[in-house]
């Protein structure tokens, strides 16, 4: 009977004892700022790239890890929540300062793969007083289509083109698709004061702000930035002879050799960037003036016209013109093959089409050069140049911000590090 009694007293002593350890463990759980268990390094984060040295180094006894606790989807369902959306991907939403809010931009962006790298640039490049005209290439898969038109529905300043033209690579449709595009521009209710053209491989080295204080500075300011010069001999066969568009894929001479007739109303023409950024007045002229049509038509069979198009306009009295300029206008950074060891010193990524595709390796050239934009970039080819520049861009456009940073405006936190472990917090990815 006494031994019974002893082992009833040792079993109501243990019981005692599990639920005080029981109810500990639930207290301690329900503490709101508890730290997770821990985690190995970049076990289930997202590292920002080892070698991203651009980027301004961690707190001493932290990492910066990506923001995104999961593999983001760049597709936008029909059915999107935009709020969250928007969230999600990190758009700021709202302007970052008065300057930039009293400077709207217009931008033209033409596209027709990678869905991923179109979707950064945006998000790079978004501002709320801003425009953004996208121009798919009608060629495009149509679930690629569909995608980009679900997201432009997301945010009230973005749009396709009313008419999407299937681009040829040099061919007069890659003119057409700017020109569409400056269409449905000057129909929107933003009054923006310039216009930026991209390709959905380019990304921006410049913050929006820089964009505004460049374009306004007493160089650039009521001026149009087309670089070029009066066309090579080099170029001339170009426009002398005429080219068509085959079957949506190149650009081939026209019969045997057809040579063109002379350029209407006696134009010098000038041989330059297709990139630009034009004023509200000049792209008005181009859409209005009879000359700038003229010029417009007989260009349909020349080879690349868009490089020639805007810089010979650009040269003829027509608003913000720039008669006497030449390669002025830092627009945009490109490595060409044939400037290696002149220019630059050699594509740390790949070439294609002689121009560099960049590497991680690149990226301090292309910041030390502080061009407005960059071409080109591909994820799939080398995703850790674009991931680094991306974040040491929006590092540099929230260091701006004039206005009190939201939370999911960042894309990179600083996480504790003990022990070569990450030493996770509520919100954290884990």
């Amino acid at each position: 009977m006494v031994q019974l009694e002893n082992t009833k007293c040792s079993f109501l002593f243990c019981l005692g004892i599990c639920i005080l350890i029981c109810s500990a463990i639930y207290l301690k759980a329900k503490t709101p700022n508890s730290p997770l268990p821990s985690t190995e390094l970049s076990s289930q984060t997202t590292p920002v790239p080892k070698s991203c040295d651009i980027l301004p180094p961690a707190t001493p006894g932290f990492t910066l890890q990506r923001k995104d606790c999961k593999k983001i989807s760049y597709e936008t369902k029909q059915d999107a929540n935009c709020t969250l959306l928007q969230s999600d991907l990190h758009f700021i939403t709202v302007p970052l300062s008065k300057e930039e809010d009293d400077f709207p931009l217009a931008f033209i962006i033409t596209i027709h793969k990678e869905l991923e790298t179109f979707v950064r640039l945006l998000r790079a490049i978004y501002a709320p007083q801003n425009v953004y005209c996208i121009h798919i290439d009608a060629k495009a898969p149509e679930e690629y289509k569909t995608s980009v038109r679900n997201l432009a529905r997301c945010f009230p300043n973005v749009f396709v083109a009313s008419i999407n033209e299937k681009v040829t690579y040099a061919g007069f449709s890659r003119l057409q698709a700017d020109i569409n595009c400056m269409k449905d521009l000057v129909t929107s209710p933003i009054k923006w004061k310039r216009v930026i053209n991209l390709c959905g491989q380019d990304f921006p080295i410049q913050t929006n702000l820089e964009l505004v204080r460049y374009m306004q500075g007493p160089e650039w300011k009521d001026r149009n930035m087309t670089p070029g010069i009066k066309q090579p001999p080099t170029m001339k066969h170009r426009t002398e002879f005429q080219y068509e568009e085959v079957k949506g894929t190149h650009v081939a001479p026209k019969g045997k050799g057809q040579k063109k007739g002379p350029p209407p109303h006696n134009l010098i023409i000038y041989f330059g960037t297709a990139y630009y950024s034009l004023t509200r007045p000049f792209v008005e002229f181009v859409l209005n003036d009879k000359v700038a049509k003229d010029l417009l038509e007989w260009s349909r069979d020349t080879f690349s016209p868009d490089e020639h198009y805007w810089v010979t306009l650009n040269h003829m009295k027509a608003p913000g013109s720039y008669v006497e300029g030449e390669w002025e206008g830092n627009v945009r950074a490109i490595k060409w093959r044939d400037q290696e060891g002149t220019a630059h010193q050699g594509c740390k990524g790949q070439y294609i089409r002689d121009i560099c595709v960049y590497g991680i390796g690149d990226l301090p050239w292309l910041i030390e050069k502080e061009s407005m934009f960059a071409n080109k970039f591909e994820t799939a080819r080398f995703p850790e140049a674009l991931d680094c520049l991306e974040l040491w861009h929006r590092h540099k456009v929230l260091q701006h911000a004039t206005v009190p940073i939201q939370p999911s405006w960042h894309l990179t936190t600083e996480v504790e590090v003990i022990n070569g472990t990450l030493i996770l917090k509520p919100g954290d990815c884990f």
